[in-house]
Order: C-alpha cells, then sequence, then structure tokens
C-alpha cells in the first residue's frame, strides 16, 4: 500500500560553465560523451518512478537561478517532502547550500543534509579542520589562494611529494586528471598555473596517499558494504586516482579501468576501523540520512578520510545504489527509506507543535 505524501523532487538544471570540468588541458575540438549534468537529468524519470511505487503523488522540478519561479512551484505544490537533488545551481557547487536554506526557511521538510553540513563539506580546507579537531586522520594539506602568484620550492613548501592538487570548492571529481597527482616543484607550479587560470578558484594541495581507495556509504545511523575502487586496468604511470574522467566520460581510459568491487575484501579488524572511521567523519560533520566517506589506507593500513560527500549521487548505477543492493536493499526501497526519515521529521515536527 502507498504512503499518503507529496514528494517534490528538485534537481538542478544542466549547465556548464567550463569546456574541460576534467582539469587538463583541451587537446582538440571534439565534445566528450560527459555524463555528469545529462546523465542524472536522465536518471529523474526513472527516480520518479520508483518513488511513484511507494507514494500517492510525486512530482518533479529542475531549478535554476530564477528564485521566484522556485519559491512559487514549492509553495504552490505544498509536498510533504522534498527530494533534495539539487548540487549546484547555473554551474556554481556553493549554491547547493543555499538551496537547502531556502527549503528550510520555506518551512518544508527535505530528504538529505542541512545547509550547514554541506556547505562545511564542500569547503575541503574547513572539512579537513572539523575533521582534524576529532582526531580523525585526513591528509596534510595547504591552500593555494587564486591571487598568490609565488612560485613554490623547498624553502615555501613543507608536504611531502607526491601530492595532489584539487578545487578548493568543488565536487563530482571537476578538475581531477592524471595530472593532479605531482612529484616534484615544476609539475606543482605548472599545474597550480593551469587550474588558477582555467577554474579562477582556490586549490586545495594535499599529500598522496597511496594505497587502496574505499568508498563508505552511510545510510541512517549505519554503514553499508564497503566498497573498493580498483585501479588494476590503468596504464602503468597513471596515478591511481579516481578523476573526472572515470566518472563522467565514458569510453575514456579512467572510465574503462577505475572499476568499483562491492563488498571489498577487507579483514574483519580492518574493515571495523574503517566502518568506525566513517561514522566518525559522518557525525563529525553534522551529516544526516544518508552520505559517502571516501577513505585511503597508508602502507600501514591506516585510514585517511580524504573526503566526505553529503547527499551523494544515488543513481541507479551510483556506487551507492551498489552498496545498497550489497546489503539486499532494493533501489525502491533505497529511495524510500531516505524519503521516509524526511517523512519521520515532518511528523516529529507536527506532534510537537500540537502540544
Amino acid at each position: 500500500m502507498k504512503t499518503m505524501a507529496k514528494v517534490l523532487i528538485c534537481y538542478n538544471s544542466p549547465v556548464s560553465l567550463f569546456t574541460n570540468y576534467n582539469g587538463k588541458p583541451t587537446v582538440d575540438d571534439s565534445v566528450p560523451n560527459d555524463l555528469s549534468e545529462s546523465g542524472f537529468s536522465r536518471e529523474i524519470n526513472k527516480i520518479k518512478k520508483y518513488l511513484q511505487e511507494n507514494f500517492t503523488e510525486v512530482s518533479s522540478f529542475a531549478i535554476n537561478n530564477n528564485l521566484d519561479r522556485t519559491i512559487n512551484k514549492i509553495v504552490s505544490y505544498s509536498p510533504d517532502v522534498i527530494f533534495n537533488f539539487v548540487e549546484s545551481i547555473d554551474g556554481i557547487a556553493s549554491y547547493e547550500y543555499c538551496l537547502a536554506g531556502l527549503f528550510e526557511m520555506l518551512g518544508f521538510d527535505f530528504t538529505g543534509n542541512l545547509p550547514a553540513s554541506l556547505g562545511n563539506c564542500l569547503n575541503k580546507a574547513k572539512a579537513k579542520t572539523i575533521l582534524r579537531s576529532f582526531g580523525i586522520n585526513t591528509p596534510e594539506s595547504t591552500i593555494i589562494r587564486f591571487n598568490q602568484s609565488e612560485k613554490f620550492d623547498s624553502g615555501n613548501f613543507h608536504l611531502n611529494f607526491p601530492v595532489i592538487l584539487k578545487l578548493l570548492n568543488e565536487d563530482a571529481s571537476i578538475g581531477i586528471s592524471e595530472l593532479s597527482v605531482v612529484k616534484d616543484f615544476g609539475s606543482l607550479n605548472n599545474h597550480i598555473q593551469f587550474l588558477h587560470s582555467t577554474f579562477k578558484q582556490d586549490v586545495l594541495v594535499e599529500e598522496y596517499i597511496d594505497g587502496r581507495e574505499l568508498n563508505i556509504a552511510v545510510l541512517g545511523n549505519g554503514t553499508l558494504p564497503v566498497s573498493e575502487i580498483k585501479f588494476d586496468g590503468l596504464p602503468k604511470g597513471l596515478p591511481k586516482i579516481v578523476t573526472y574522467d572515470g566518472k563522467w566520460i565514458a569510453d575514456s581510459v579512467y572510465y574503462e579501468n577505475t572499476k568499483p568491487s562491492c563488498p571489498a575484501r577487507l579483514e574483519s579488524d580492518l574493515q571495523c576501523s574503517i566502518e568506525k572511521t566513517a561514522l566518525l567523519a559522518f557525525n563529525a560533520m553534522e551529516c544526516r540520512d544518508y552520505a559517502r566517506v571516501d577513505i585511503r589506507l597508508n602502507k600501514k593500513n591506516i585510514p585517511f578520510v580524504i573526503e566526505v560527500n553529503p547527499n551523494p549521487d544515488i543513481s541507479m548505477d551510483s556506487g551507492f545504489a551498489r552498496a545498497a543492493a550489497a546489503a539486499d536493499i532494493s533501489y525502491s526501497n533505497l529511495l524510500f527509506t531516505i524519503a521516509g526519515f524526511a517523512l519521520a521529521r515532518k511528523d516529529y515536527d507536527t506532534k510537537i507543535k500540537a502540544g
């Protein structure tokens, strides 16, 4: 039997701000098969269909920078729950937390994480500061500001090579490529200059952890089976990292040769340590409902948190959905569970107001 509830699926209209999201110079004029925005938009109808199996009324709405249009749509539809898939507005990732704040100000319950968690996790340096304050391992790092023009050498750079360069306020692996891992000052300075000139943003430089990469999906208060990214098929010489190409550019070398394996093969003590670290990071960043914690193991199998991703991709072919399936949670039940968290908050708030 269906749950009596009106669900509004909110997602961002696809838009492109840059010609090279993959973080490397364009070598020709060909347009790659980029699945990042367009692929998810195609998923919305599938998601809507699955939610319609469990709820009496489901609608979807693509959000852009027209604030009046957004407010009018939400207020007129008056949903019991907003299923929040908004990751950016007009390609600006920092607006993600602003939209969650709008939902909150309008008084509507919504799935996933609160504005503070979304904003803190997006800023990689701030996230690291919070994680360290809770005693959680995360790689040593420094910030290179957009307006900072000095060249780096052994006198003014104190991280250990190799290091990996990331855009400070982006997600979805935007700007991450095989060029992101550098081993010397010449490559470091060249890539900083490229990222600054291309993206006009601050850059996070982080010590590279050369080891296994694990994704831990957290649902509610518990972890789903751990997933490992396997880099076995990558050509020799390419860094073993999750790149933008690997996530979104079909037929690319990284897309074809970075494959997830779930559940990961882990000794019980190590798995326990990884899951404990993921939950500590989830709680340190004040996440709720669902998130994905990305962890690297160093040579001593010590877990280092490299990212906390609130409201991660949960489309049908996502790693999160794969981890849920490994826990015998169907895709329909995964969506129903996440919506149920928000509906439970709505019911609780209604009871409190009723006295």
